[in-house]
């Protein structure tokens, strides 16, 4: 057996540098797509970030043009319909290089990638798919309700079906963009012409930017954070609606199929995106850290000089890490074709309360002057909040997956 108890340092021949480890999934071509979106999120979205943010206002449309001529409107529309073609992955990789900066332009990339396209007619489909991937159909989803949120069944908007027209009445809120973008997702619990209450249905109500269309009217509700995007609270009055415009809820190209099964693949797309966007938030409270520990002095040395703040940094990173890999894995796995609605959940899950952690942490190495709205810690600790809310809280994703993990007995 040999026996190396009395071999030194100089004894043992090492590598001049340790080999760097690479995912699996890593290529070339998203090494470039990954070093584009970080330089457009640096130096344009954070500038835009900072200065706008406080001011409550919406996104630029300048910010916005930007972002459709990267085709980042596009990520996952196939390349014959103008897109660029890629998967899940590289729409999550994206979106967190630009939550890095600001969540609400990673969000607004959101209102694109097909939604609102899937109309029954091919060519009126093919038509709006074009237009989505060049930014310039980039809509608002209107689900949620007073008293409808993460439980769409319980729907109260109704479309009341006239021939081949529908009459639709009723309240929506937390409409994302409802008065800025081309077009309104609006979910109906259809009322046949008897009366009798049908299925929930998905509309698409066309309309101009900065406007409403007929019938509907809104306010804006006031949040304490994810500026850049407005919400909405929408009232419905008498809105026409024909029957060529009911289409299936999500558009995202990496969700295939029609019906329950698209919309199931979107719920998993957006989930796996909203993780991403957690790991945004949290990185850029981590690295802002790091550089107010550098710079900060106290008692004589630089914060980054002692211990505690030290390891509270280590494990900031480590959770970053952690939580980055895992949408990585799951984001990988649904480009594969494998079904990941527990996996989706997880990660969701894990991401978004992580990011919560993470900018709390950031916002107390700050001291003071995180609590101030000099600097832009305070937009990460705001923004993270809400990503264990919306796309599902952080509660439906853990009934998820305890559903999946442990089924529950029927009774008879």
């Amino acid at each position: 057996m040999l026996d190396n108890r009395n071999r030194t340092i100089h004894d043992i021949t090492l590598p001049a540098q340790p080999p760097k480890l690479r995912p699996p999934w890593t290529t070339r071509e998203r090494e470039d797509i990954l070093a584009t979106a970080r330089d457009f999120s640096y130096s344009q979205v954070l500038p835009t970030a900072n200065r706008v943010d406080r001011t409550e206002q919406a996104i630029p449309p300048e910010l916005i043009d930007q972002l459709a001529d990267r085709g980042y409107f596009g990520i996952t529309i196939p390349t014959e319909y103008g897109g660029l073609g890629l998967g899940v992955f590289e729409y999550a990789m994206i979106s967190e290089e630009l939550s890095r900066s600001w969540m609400s332009v990673a969000s607004i990339i959101a209102r694109g990638q097909g939604l609102g396209t899937r109309f029954k007619d091919p060519g009126r489909r093919t038509e709006l798919t074009r237009r989505s991937a060049a930014g310039r159909w980039i809509g608002a989803a209107a689900f949620s309700e007073p008293e409808s949120g993460s439980d769409l069944g319980s729907v109260q908007t109704t479309a009341r079906r006239e021939g081949n027209r529908y009459i639709i009445d009723g309240r929506k809120r937390w409409c994302g963009n409802a008065f800025e973008g081309d077009f309104i997702l609006v979910m109906c619990r259809v009322v046949e012409s008897s009366g009798q209450p049908g299925p929930i249905r998905t509309f698409v109500l066309d309309k101009e930017r900065n406007s409403f269309p007929v019938g509907v009217t809104g306010e804006p509700i006031d949040k304490i954070g994810y500026h850049g995007i407005i919400s909405w609270d929408l009232t419905f009055t008498g809105v026409v609606a024909s029957e060529n415009s009911m289409v299936e809820p999500f558009g995202f190209a990496g969700a295939q199929g029609m019906g329950f099964k698209a919309v199931e693949d979107g719920l998993n797309i957006a989930r796996v995106q909203t993780a991403a966007r957690a790991v945004g938030l949290a990185r850029a409270a981590l690295e802002d850290s790091v550089d107010y520990l550098q710079s900060r002095v106290q008692f004589g040395s630089p914060l980054g000089q002692f211990q505690a703040l030290r390891f509270t940094i280590a494990e900031m990173a480590a959770k970053v890490s952690q939580a980055r890999a895992f949408y990585q894995h799951v984001a990988h796995l649904m480009d594969c074709g494998v079904a990941c609605e527990q996996e989706a959940a997880m990660t969701k899950l894990l991401a978004t309360e992580m990011a919560v952690e993470v900018t709390g942490q950031a916002l107390q190495l700050h001291g003071g002057n995180g609590y101030t709205r000099d600097l832009a810690i305070e937009r990460y600790w705001r923004d993270a909040r809400l990503t264990t809310i919306f796309e599902g809280t952080s509660q439906i994703q853990q009934k998820i997956i305890s559903d999946r993990i442990l089924p529950r007995e029927k009774r008879g």
